[in-house]
């Protein structure tokens, strides 16, 4: 259904900032209309989701309007489950997000977990669920609401490509408002028909329309054409100030004609457009691998599985080697995040790491990161002997500068938690390097750059991914198939 005419979402002049300080918004002006399905682009921490949270009323904008009509109703699907409701069995989550204790409640959430694909039973602790199950559970307590607005936070975090697809086919069916925040770009191009382009740099929003691949050419484009322009500019005000210098040392009439001159120079200057810039990619880095060590790093010879909802132990033979990289590889819910949580704190059964190996281990919920403390205070506690100045200089490679350095981790958006847990792991200098989904919220322009560590990595790692094209960059030594 193509987007109509009736304007259901209008921000006007908007602005907002942090206590901090930090600007997010800088009077912002954009609309959308009813049916349409629209992406938010933007660099990590540029603001994405805090225009949702205005969109929802869980923040207020300080400074000028945000009009929805109040007969429309709005739900989102969050970017990770919240604490609190992981301690709530399935049927009780629903009827938090349903406001529904009506009989038929049952029913309901049979239909929506199968508009998600997902069987569960009713009574299973919502925490006990994998990530990719988690996702599709957040996806359906929003559309259990039955919203004529759906906001989806990174929607496809944590799915494996069956779930990626099932969801694709369900938004390019979809009848009503959608606006999502994704990096994935086939995902986005599948059904977007306009884009909301948030400019770190300027806090301006920009409005595009077309698909994503579409608005990402013309995003280029733009960009190349005012580049052009603005040189032609500034060719001829240097031309105009040289000119004007000469005629300046002439006297008489020439003065007033250099004047004139230096007039069109700084006219010139002040006509040059304000070229958005390019998200800034992170800087090339290496993860050191601990010295020391080496032989057998970690055996396994059983693993955890779940089949049906039940645990059920299953025969392996894995020995991993200084050096060698593993894949650990199978569908959302059979046990992934599981195994390499106990992996990384020494709890899994069938398990033997060797003395004195230290683990690195990058959590696909950042739960290993303390949420109070600051970003200096996490880096520094990762190497206390570093200079501050060295420890800085290491973070801004990661797009983590001066004023992101004093903020709460709790406060960063959840891909500046990805950069903050990659720059922990160059200072942990770890043995055993456990990855989770480490592609997940992290800016698109930036996985290449992470791919090409991983794959240098000289100590041993265990990586799990969905995120095909980022294998591919890496070298992979050895497989583990749970299925």
């Amino acid at each position: 259904m193509a987007p109509s005419n009736e304007t259901v979402i209008r921000f006007n002049n908007v602005s907002f900032k942090f206590d901090t300080g930090r600007i997010i918004l800088d009077e912002v002006d954009f609309s959308v209309r009813k049916g349409a399905k629209l992406t938010i682009m933007g660099q990590n921490g540029a603001g994405k989701s805090t225009i949702f949270k205005m969109i929802t009323g869980a923040i207020k904008n300080k400074y000028g309007t945000i009009n929805i009509d109040k007969d429309l109703s709005i739900a989102i699907a969050f970017q990770s489950m919240l604490a609190e409701d992981k301690a709530l069995d399935v049927r009780s989550y629903f009827r938090k997000y349903a406001n529904d204790d009506a009989f038929n409640i049952d029913v309901k959430i049979n239909d929506v977990l199968a508009t998600v694909n997902l069987k569960a039973p009713l009574d299973r602790l919502v925490g006990s669920f994998s990530g990719g199950q988690q996702a599709r559970l957040l996806l359906a307590a929003a559309l259990i609401q039955n919203p004529d607005i759906l906001l989806l936070d990174e929607p496809t975090n944590n799915l494996d490509s069956a779930g990626i697809d099932h969801l694709t086919e369900f938004l390019v069916d979809y009848k009503k408002t959608v606006l999502v925040i994704s990096h994935d770009a086939d995902f986005l191009n599948a059904f977007t028909d306009g884009v909301l382009y948030l400019d770190v740099n300027t806090h301006k929003v920009e409005q595009y329309v077309g698909n994503y691949h579409d608005v990402v050419e013309q995003i280029s484009a733009r960009i190349e054409k005012e580049n052009r322009k603005n040189a032609l500019m500034a060719k001829e005000a240097q031309a105009n100030k040289e000119q004007a210098e000469v005629f300046a040392h002439k006297g008489g009439k020439l003065r007033l004609v250099a004047k004139k001159m230096r007039e069109k120079a700084e006219e010139l200057e002040e006509n040059m457009v304000d070229v958005r810039k390019e998200d800034k990619t992170i800087r090339s880095f290496e993860i050191p691998a601990q010295e020391g060590i080496g032989g057998c790093i970690l055996e396994l010879d059983s693993v955890t599985v779940m089949r049906d909802h039940e645990p059920v132990d299953m025969p392996v033979d894995v020995k991993l080697y200084r050096g060698r990289h593993l894949l650990l590889s199978g569908p959302n819910g059979i046990g992934k995040t599981t195994l390499l949580e106990k992996l990384a704190t020494g709890h899994a059964k069938g398990e033997h790491v060797a003395p004195g190996v230290k683990i690195g281990y990058y959590r696909q919920d950042f739960s290993n990161l303390d949420f109070n403390q600051t970003v200096l205070q996490c880096l520094s506690e990762a190497d206390p002997n570093m200079r501050e100045q060295d420890l800085r200089s290491m973070a801004a490679g990661f797009l983590i500068t001066g004023e992101v350095m004093k903020t709460p981790i709790g406060q960063l958006s959840d891909g500046q938690k990805a950069l903050v847990s990659f720059a922990r792991l160059v200072l942990q200098k770890p043995g055993l390097l456990i990855l989770d989904e480490p592609t997940n919220h992290v800016n698109f322009r930036h996985i290449p750059v992470i791919a090409e560590a991983l794959d240098a990595y000289e100590g041993t790692m265990i990586l799990v991914s969905h995120v095909n094209e980022f294998v591919w960059q890496i070298r992979i030594d050895d497989y583990l198939e749970l299925e």
